[in-house]
Parts: C-alpha cells; structure tokens; sequence
C-alpha cells in the first residue's frame, strides 16, 4: 500500500469516527438531564441511528456497487448529514429532537459500512494492512473527547447547549468536502445483476454464516448498556460532568492499542472464532465490574475494556464479511453486516435498555446493580456459543 492510499484512507477513517464520537458518547446526559426526557425517550433518540441502519445501508450498498461511486456517495451523505446535526443542536424538546437525529441517521448510518467496502476495495492485504487504517478511527474518538473536554472547561459555551451536536456538524462538513478526495471507487457491479443486495442476503443459506450473525446481533444489543449508561452512570457516582468525555475516552484509547499492537500480532494465530469469544469475555468483565459499583478508579479503568471488545470483535467482523463475501458485492455484505449489528443490534439494545433503566429507576436515581446485571448473563450465553457453536 501507497502512503498516499495510506494517508488517504486513513483521513477517512479519522473523519467518519470523529463525527460520532463528538455527539454518541455525551448526548444521552444532556437529554437525561438537562432535557429531563426519560428512559424511553433516550432510548428512541438513540434508537434512530440503528433504526436507520437495518434498511438504508443495503439501499445504499445497492446504489455503490450497481450505480454510483463510493465517494460520491460518501461526500454528499456527509454534507447533508452536517444539516441535519446543526438543527438537532437547536432542539429542546422530543419530537423535534427525535425528527432531527432520524433525518441525520438516514445520512450517516450506511457511511459505516461504505468506509470499510472503500477501504477493502483499495488494500491490498486486508488481514494485515487494514488494522493499520482503521486505527484512525479510534484515534478520531479520543481526540473528540479531549477536544469537548477543553472545550467545556473553557467556559466558553455552557455545557446545558449542544456543543457535541455542533462540533460534530462542523466534522460532518468538512468529511463531505474530503470525500469527494477519495481513491476512485466505480460500482463493481455494474453489469452483474440487478439486485447486489439480494445476493448478500443468500449469503445467510450458509449455516455458519447464519450461526456468526445472529450471535453478532445479541451481543451488540447488549452494548447499549455501555452507550446509554455509562455517562450518567459515571456522573452518579461523583463524576465532574466536564471531565466525563474525556473519561470516556479511554475506551478510545484502548481500541488504539488494539488496532495498532495487539489484532496485527495475534489475529491470524487465534482466528476469527477466539477473537470474537474473547472479545465477549471483556465485555463480560467490565458489566461485572459496573455492577459492583466500587471503586471508582476501577469503574473508569474497566472502561478500557470496551476499546479492546469494539476492536476485536467489530474489525474480526467486518474481516470475515470480506472474506467470505464474493467481490462483486462488497458493498452489499459489508452493508448486511451494518443491518444486523448497527441497525437490527443496537435498535433492539436501544428498547431494551431503555426499559431495563426504566424499570430500574426510582425517586432516588438508578438501581445501576441491577441494570448492569443484565447484559453480564446475555453476553456469557453469547461468549460460549461463538465458542462452542461458530466455527470461524
């Protein structure tokens, strides 16, 4: 690979993750706090993003590998998407908020899969060149916390506004103008069929296949927890609010490590099996270590366990889609993949999390015990069947 492809790509990667983690990992403490909304309402707000996941994605892996080029696609998403997050800055209430957040996930949510089809159209070696790539998009999500961190602690801008929806507008803009930059990337379908996407979904006649994505699918229901709660979870327990996404970073940073020291060495020895099994087990381990509520240094440290699952077992994913995926319907499977884990996963983690915090709260706050419990018990059962059931 180029360092021009190189630098290329890895822009891209920066940009797209420096859009979600601007507003994904603080907007649910604005709307749970300032904005008094409830469990439920969260739970929708948030609920947009994979919503719009199950059904725009394979529309747009359809329109990239049959009609139009990556890029383009990409850049005019993005310009659109920016729109979207400026309006949503300036709402107060559900409704508006609601509208606002599902127009901009309609612009945003197939972009996740486009990046990866993109990048995989280009590498060269994906198994070992695209950690290298997709580091910057972890790289992207620390530097946005620290970014709102200084941000907020400037005084410059009250933290009861919407700074993460701003910024992240300002990021979508500027990732539409660099998408039109990218490497060149034509439909690679142009004359095969007329439905990629329905090639993609035959995909599921293989019962490995079938066996890896319904797993998939519980487990991201599950990370809901970690995105709907930790926030507030962490303010609960004497957290400063403006040191919060800072904080959160860690599981950045993490994700850091992982990408660029940790998957290239041991990927290929463990294989697509152990990498998602123990992927779930860190997940598992910082549940638990929520749950027990104390100490507070090791809540924050556990947090860091969430970088290393997002890492490998999203990446050993998006890998195995390319792998058993034919070539002419890159975009399609990638695009299938987003559907059932970032679309059906996390719309289906958004409800139940929503009605677990619910069903937990009180007059004094959260049962955060009891809420963290939840996910530990469905992410054991996860953890043994891409063990003992999945044969990647």
């Amino acid at each position: 690979m180029s360092w021009n492809l190189y630098f290329l790509l890895s822009g891209m990667m920066f940009l797209e993750f420096l859009i979600w983690g601007a507003w994904s990992p603080v907007l649910a403490s604005r709307l749970l706090g300032t904005l008094k909304m409830s469990g439920k309402q969260l739970g929708w707000i948030y609920g947009v993003m994979p919503l719009a996941c199950i059904i725009v994605p394979l529309a747009a892996g359809q329109i990239v590998d049959k009609w139009c080029p990556t890029q383009w696609y990409l850049g005019a998403a993005h310009l659109a998407g920016a729109v979207f997050l400026f309006i949503a800055a300036r709402a107060k209430r559900f409704w508006p908020m609601f509208i606002a957040m599902g127009l901009y996930a309609i612009c945003f949510a197939p972009t996740l899969a486009l990046v990866n089809s993109l990048a995989f159209t280009h590498i060269p070696d994906p198994e070992v060149q695209y950690f290298r790539v997709r580091v910057w998009g972890a790289i992207s999500w620390v530097v946005a916390g620290l970014l709102l961190t200084a941000w907020r602690r400037s005084g410059k801008w009250q933290v009861v506004n919407s700074d993460c929806l701003i910024m992240a507008g300002v990021f979508s803009l500027i990732m539409g103008v660099y998408c039109f930059f990218l490497p060149h990337t034509p439909p690679a379908h142009k004359d095969g069929a007329l439905f990629p996407f329905m090639q993609a979904i035959s995909m599921l006649k293989d019962t490995n296949f079938l066996i890896f994505l319904i797993i998939s699918f519980v487990v991201t229901t599950q990370l809901q927890f970690y995105f709907l709660g930790t926030s507030r979870f962490l303010e609960d327990i004497g957290t400063p609010n403006a040191s919060i996404p800072g904080l959160m970073s860690i599981a950045q940073a993490a994700q850091i490590v992982a990408m660029a020291v940790i998957l290239p060495l041991i990927f290929r020895r463990m294989g697509y099996q152990w990498t998602l099994a123990i992927a779930t087990l860190m997940w598992i381990v910082m549940f638990m270590t929520y749950a027990r509520m104390k100490p507070r240094s090791a809540i924050i440290a556990s947090m860091a366990l969430h970088g290393l699952a997002y890492a490998f077992f999203f990446d050993a994913g998006f890998l195995y889609m390319d792998r058993v995926a034919p070539p002419e319907i890159r975009g399609s499977a990638q695009a299938l993949y987003t559907t059932v884990t970032q679309g059906l996963g996390l719309f289906v983690g958004t409800r139940i999390t929503g009605a677990v915090m619910d069903r937990f709260r009180s007059a004094d706050g959260f049962e955060w015990r009891r809420i963290f419990l939840v996910p530990c018990f469905l992410l054991v059962v996860c953890m043994l069947a891409f063990i003992f059931i999945f044969k990647g």
